[in-house]
């Protein structure tokens, strides 16, 4: 999920088209239904996340903040945040073979930069704290392709998409209903 992103809107839009079943006759499981829209039941709460989103974002590559979502939304298995930023990743003019990549990454390393690359494995100590800490080499590569103030930023932007990653599996948040840029200029 993201700064543009109202659960509100996309809960309403699923409930009222796709009342919760694939089309009739595509073999397809059927939708789920959300649990919850914590955008209407708290929305302070989710206001302020949309103000903390766009705060962590200032100052970094749109591309590869995209890209990070990407890959913690993955690690965390949250499909409403990977349809949403794989579709923002897609119109910023990110190539689909990138996207593909991203689970793999370290296997296909030649796909991205120094810098991109130093951004997934910091990306990924964060959303797997419990999984040997932040280690001072993963942390030290990242300083070394980022000035602090983007740093902070950066680790910023991974903190808030995992707790995206949060409320939308928590609450799950049905994907494939978001299309890029839909909730821009909403008001949080």
């Amino acid at each position: 999920m993201t700064t543009n992103t109202t659960n509100t809107q996309q809960t309403t839009a699923t409930a009222d088209s796709h009342a919760g079943a694939a089309p009739a006759g595509t073999g397809y499981a059927p939708e789920h239904p959300a649990r919850l829209n914590p955008a209407a039941l708290a929305p302070e709460v989710y206001k302020a996340m949309v103000r903390l989103d766009a705060a962590a974002n200032q100052g970094l590559d749109p591309v590869l903040v995209e890209l990070v979502k990407i890959r913690c939304s993955q690690l965390n298995h949250c499909a409403f945040c990977l349809d949403m930023h794989s579709k923002d990743a897609l119109a910023a003019g990110e190539s689909v073979e990138r996207i593909v990549q991203l689970s793999a990454w370290r296997e296909s390393r030649h796909f991205y930069t120094e810098k991109e690359a130093a951004a997934l494995e910091l990306a990924e100590a964060v959303t797997l704290l419990t999984e040997g800490f932040v280690p001072d080499e993963v942390y030290e590569l990242a300083a070394k392709h980022f000035e602090e103030a983007e740093l902070a930023h950066l680790i910023s932007s991974v903190i808030v998409i995992n707790a995206w990653n949060r409320f939308a599996v928590t609450c799950r948040s049905v994907p494939g209903h978001y299309t890029p840029g839909q909730f821009k200029g909403h008001n949080a």
